[in-house]
Order: C-alpha cells, then sequence, then structure tokens
C-alpha cells in the first residue's frame, strides 16, 4: 500500500523535471541564438534581422535575414524550427538568397536540382551547437555566360567564443564565350575565436584548392595544388594580419608539359592599424545601418562621415613586413628570393583625404607617405641587365623613398615602356 502511495509523487516529481527541462532546453536555446547573432553583427561585417520569432517549450520557429552591412546587393533568408529536449534541441531548416532586383537582372537565371536545407543540434548543458549544410549542384546562365556549382557542404559547430567552420566544395566551372575557368575540388578550415562583444578576436583560415585549370582554345593553364594560410588578430592596441600563398606547379600543357612555369611560396604581414579606431570604426558602420532602410541602408556623405576613423586606423605607421618571397620558374629559368619591409608615415594625417582617393593629385599624396626596402637574394644576370646594372650584380637593393623606387641606389627605370 506504500508503494502505491509513492507512485503518484514520483510521477509528478518526473513530469515537473520533464518541463522544467524542457522550459530550461528553450530558454537556453533562445539566448545562445541571440548571442551568436549579436556576436556575428559584432564583427562589423554583417547586418542581422530577425523578423519573425515563435518561441515555446515543446518547438519554435523564426526566420533570419543576413545581408552584407556595407550596401544591399543581397540577403539571405534563413528559417529554422527547433524541436527541444531535455539535453539537446534539434533544428532544421531551408536557406534562400535574394538579390536586389539590379543584381538579379545581372546574374541571371538560377536552377537548382533542389531547394537548400540545412540541420544542426544544440547541446543544452555544454552549449555547444553544430550546423550541416549540403548544397545541391546548380547553375547560374547570363548572357552566354554559365557557373556551374556541382556540390558542396558546410559544417559549423561550436560555442560562445569559440567556432570552427569547415567547408568543401565539388567543383566550380565559369564558363565564358570560348574560355572556361574550372577551381576544385577545394576546401576551406576557419577558426574564430573572440570574447564579449568581439572586443578582442583572433582568426586562423586556410584555403586549398586541389587543382585550377582556366582554358582557351589556344593555350591551358593549370595549377595544383594552390593553398591560402591566414592569421588575423586584434587585440588591445593593433589589428595584424599575416597571410602565406603556397603555389604548387603552375603548367602551360601547349608550351612545355613537363616543366613547370612557376611554384613556389610568398608570406607577408600587415601591422600596426590602430585597434581603438577599428572598434570605433564598426560602430559606426553598425549606427549608419541600423539609421537605413533596405533599399538604401546607408545614406550619402558616408565616407565623410567616416574618414576620421579611417585615417585615426593609421595612426600608428602601419608596415607591412614581406618576410619571403621565393618563387621558381624552371620554364624561364628565373629564381626570385626576396624580402622586405614597407612603412606608412603617419604624421600630419589631416592632410590626406579619402573621399578623394579616385583623384591622381591625392594618390600621389599617399604615395609620398610611403618607405621602405626589398632585397632581392642571388638576382639572376638577365634581371640586372632588365634594370640597367651591371651583369655581375648579384643582389638587387629596392628602396621606397616617398614612393619613388630605386633600385642599388639608382632611379627605377620604367622597364614597361622599354
Amino acid at each position: 500500500m506504500r508503494k502505491e502511495r509513492l507512485i503518484v509523487p514520483i510521477l509528478v516529481a518526473i513530469a515537473v523535471i520533464w518541463m522544467v527541462g524542457q522550459l530550461l532546453s528553450s530558454v537556453l536555446f533562445e539566448r545562445s541564438l541571440r548571442q551568436a547573432l549579436e556576436d556575428l553583427e559584432a564583427r562589423g561585417e554583417w547586418r542581422v534581422t530577425r523578423p519573425e520569432s515563435s518561441r515555446g517549450w515543446l518547438s519554435s520557429q523564426g526566420r533570419l535575414l543576413l545581408s552584407p552591412l556595407l550596401g544591399r546587393p543581397w540577403q539571405l533568408e534563413l528559417t529554422y524550427s527547433a524541436r527541444h529536449g531535455i539535453l539537446s534541441t534539434d533544428v532544421e531548416g531551408s536557406f534562400l538568397p535574394r538579390l536586389d532586383t539590379a543584381l538579379q537582372r545581372a546574374v541571371g537565371e538560377v536552377t537548382a536540382a533542389s531547394a537548400p536545407r540545412w540541420k544542426g543540434r544544440y547541446h543544452t548543458l555544454s552549449g555547444r551547437s553544430e550546423l550541416q549544410l549540403a548544397l545541391a549542384p546548380f547553375i547560374i546562365q547570363q548572357s552566354g555566360r554559365e557557373l556551374e556549382v556541382r556540390g558542396a557542404r558546410l559544417r559549423l559547430e561550436g560555442m560562445f567564443g569559440d567556432w570552427r567552420l569547415r567547408v568543401r566544395l565539388d567543383q566550380l566551372s565559369l564558363i565564358d564565350g570560348v574560355a572556361q575557368l574550372t577551381l576544385g575540388p577545394a576546401s576551406l578550415e576557419s577558426r574564430y575565436t573572440y570574447i564579449d562583444d568581439a572586443y578582442h578576436f583572433a582568426q586562423r583560415d586556410h584555403l586549398q584548392i586541389d587543382a585550377l585549370a582556366l582554358r582557351y582554345p589556344s593555350y591551358e593553364i593549370q595549377l595544383a595544388p594552390l593553398n591560402l594560410y591566414s592569421h588575423m588578430v586584434l587585440d588591445e592596441t593593433e589589428l595584424r594580419l599575416k597571410g602565406e600563398l603556397v603555389m604548387g606547379d603552375m603548367m602551360v600543357p601547349t608550351e612545355a608539359p613537363d616543366t613547370p612555369l612557376l611554384s613556389g611560396r610568398i608570406e607577408m604581414e600587415l601591422s600596426r592599424l590602430n585597434a581603438d579606431a577599428i572598434r570605433q570604426t564598426i560602430t559606426r558602420l553598425r549606427q549608419e545601418a541600423s539609421w537605413g532602410d533596405t533599399s538604401l541602408p546607408m545614406a550619402e556623405g558616408l565616407l565623410s562621415r567616416l574618414e576620421p576613423d579611417l585615417l585615426q586606423i593609421l595612426s600608428d605607421s602601419p608596415r607591412l613586413d614581406v618576410s619571403t618571397v621565393a618563387l621558381d620558374s624552371p620554364l624561364l629559368g628565373i629564381q626570385l628570393d626576396a624580402d622586405g619591409a614597407l612603412f606608412f608615415d603617419a604624421r600630419k594625417l589631416d592632410q590626406l583625404n579619402v573621399t578623394t582617393l579616385d583623384k591622381p593629385e591625392e594618390r600621389a599624396r599617399w604615395l609620398e607617405r610611403l618607405d621602405g626596402d626589398f632585397i632581392w637574394h642571388d638576382a639572376p644576370a638577365v634581371a640586372a641587365l632588365w634594370l640597367g646594372l651591371p651583369l655581375g650584380t648579384r643582389e638587387l637593393q629596392f628602396d621606397v623613398v616617398r614612393g619613388d623606387w630605386r633600385v642599388n641606389g639608382r632611379p627605377m627605370p620604367d622597364i614597361w615602356s622599354q
């Protein structure tokens, strides 16, 4: 009899625990989604809105709109439907790109085998999320041009402060008349770590293109593989961006089927970009976007209003360090082994104008702020001949003085007009 009396309280307790678990899962999912959208917007690259949202204990639905912060050439509409469980929430939905009228006319018709769908899972206890997307093959045709994508897959996983992205593209082909560009397979791996509101962040990316081919009726260029590495860090004082390009053998089968035209690597780093000015510029851009509408998100005169912040980004005299240029051309018999640095003079920034950079006079004022030097080690005799130097010259010293180039102390000759 006593055991029977315990059944009802136990069932009630289980029901209460289940209801509390469902409610907690719904609340935590909503908080995580809101935080993720705020983190995405804090980068200063995207504008995110949620025009529809319906939250419940057992399920939630909604619609998201993502678009570039600058301009409105396109929007990405995502719908989601979440089924809440005690330990996790399963999410699925679709996405639909929307182009503005002018871009829609330029792009033309888009055909796809099926509507793009995505699915994901949010783990209630750990706060970790997973998202997967499979993109079916599609074709874009416009004025005799054709872009074909033969499928892609995306996986995004992580939690607050640490996200990883993996993208795999099977093949992309662009046909324009008699010319054809083929790319793929290709993959992208990215990791993004940050603190609240992206005040500090770091991002590492690795893009690998297994094969790339450019074909014309008279010749063909092949490159395999191509790797691009980048590391961007925003800390308390500066933004630094380091990149490395590694090229496999570039071949021209119609001219030299067994001898590479070019291969090698280039590594460089851009630093001393003022961190506070970058954060202020991002804040100003987000304000400008919030004042606009869908057709004209950025009011006229934006560049003029941003000019003080843009110039302040250069206030710490940015520098570009080219640590490695190692290129080899067996076909031409030339090797390039070089390094150097380029500096920007940040004194009297008020004398510069961002809004008139399209004019030659203003571009000349900016170029006069550049100084630096580069060294070509073990230069071939033909390079010295091109530059009007003695054939025995083995090291070429390139100096940049107020925007003017000199080589081994002499004015740089105009080799392009020779």
